[in-house]
């Protein structure tokens, strides 16, 4: 790749981390049982970019989205910092990993649901160690949430941004493939 080829590349990530705080700012939903846990599309644009560039310059995107999120925007800090980035970073190293081998329809999906599996099961892991020392309460507490609200919520917000992402991508990657 030229130097001219990875300033566009750049350019083109740029605005992709660009999109994705921009619907971080527009569209929170807290989600009803949970307050603490609230759904933003912002990983559309970074599994776009996993897609398109893969999964490096997903894991680069979730990194610096979720950097500016946590202490720029008002996100949850430390915490939500590491958080955002273990979950958004272990499904886009799946489904980018997954897709950059067989660009297909078929493949995509596969991808998204396999990202959208090990998010939702690593975040129930995440969430029964973290969770505890962010709320302050005892582990037993979020132990009791791990079926009834966590699991729901990752799926929730996983499954829905891959599927956006699965209906825009074709579309976008042309632009981004220019």
């Amino acid at each position: 790749m030229n130097r001219s080829e990875r300033t566009i590349k750049i350019t083109k990530t740029a605005m992709l981390a660009a999109i994705s705080l921009v619907l971080i700012l527009l569209i929170r939903i807290p989600f009803p049982p949970a307050p603490f846990l609230v759904y933003d599309p912002a990983d559309i644009p970074i599994l776009i970019g996993a897609f398109a560039f893969g999964p490096l310059t997903g894991i680069i995107l979730t990194v610096i989205v979720s950097f500016i999120q946590a202490f720029m925007l008002g996100g949850d800090g430390i915490i939500g910092f590491f958080m955002h980035v273990v979950a958004t970073g272990s499904f886009v190293l799946v489904a980018g990993h997954i897709y950059k081998h067989k660009k297909t329809r078929k493949n995509a999906v596969i991808a998204l649901i396999c990202g959208t599996i090990v998010m939702t099961v690593s975040m129930l892991l995440w969430n029964l160690l973290v969770t505890p020392f962010f709320l302050g309460v005892p582990r037993e507490a979020v132990m009791a949430m791990l079926a009834t609200v966590i699991l729901p919520f990752n799926l929730l917000k996983a499954g829905l941004n891959a599927f956006v992402t699965f209906l825009t991508y074709k579309s976008i990657s042309k632009f981004l493939h220019k």
